[in-house]
This record gives structure tokens, C-alpha cells and sequence, in this order.
């Protein structure tokens, strides 16, 4: 995980999934992409490669696209 600061993302439920939740954040253009940067391992959830799509996030979950240049999006309750 990258020391930056993180950009927020509010949820509703209790949690998203990843795929989702790629959109929601603009780090991927639709749900096609958002399954080729899972699939590529270009995706990290807490420091960790991701490579499950459909992974649950939860408020505190940190998600990142390294290679986008935009920084990490921490998952917060609504």
C-alpha cells in the first residue's frame, strides 16, 4: 500500500464488490475492464493482489490500481 493519501468512497450496505466498486471509484471504465485488470493481477485490495472479481470490500478496505497513477481508495460507511 502506498503511503499517499486516500481518496474515500462511501457505501451504503455493509459491503461492495470488487467489481463494483472499480467503477465506482473511476479506476475502471466499465465491468469488462474492471474484470481484465482483476484477471491481469493489476489490482490490489490492502497491499494484496486481488484476484477474485466478485471479492467482498468492506469499510477500511483499501483499493488501489498501481499502474493508473490515481491514488488509493479507502472504503467508509456512508
Amino acid at each position: 500500500m502506498s503511503d499517499t493519501a486516500y481518496e474515500e468512497m462511501p457505501i451504503r450496505d455493509q459491503m461492495i464488490r470488487l467489481g463494483q466498486a472499480l467503477k465506482l471509484a473511476n479506476l475502471a471504465e466499465d465491468g469488462h475492464h474492471a474484470k481484465t485488470l482483476v484477471s491481469e493481477g493489476a489490482v490490489q485490495v490492502n497491499g494484496e493482489v486481488e484476484t477474485r472479481r466478485g471479492a467482498q470490500l468492506h469499510p477500511g478496505d483499501v483499493l488501489e490500481v498501481p499502474a493508473s497513477g490515481m491514488p488509493p481508495v479507502r472504503i467508509v460507511s456512508a
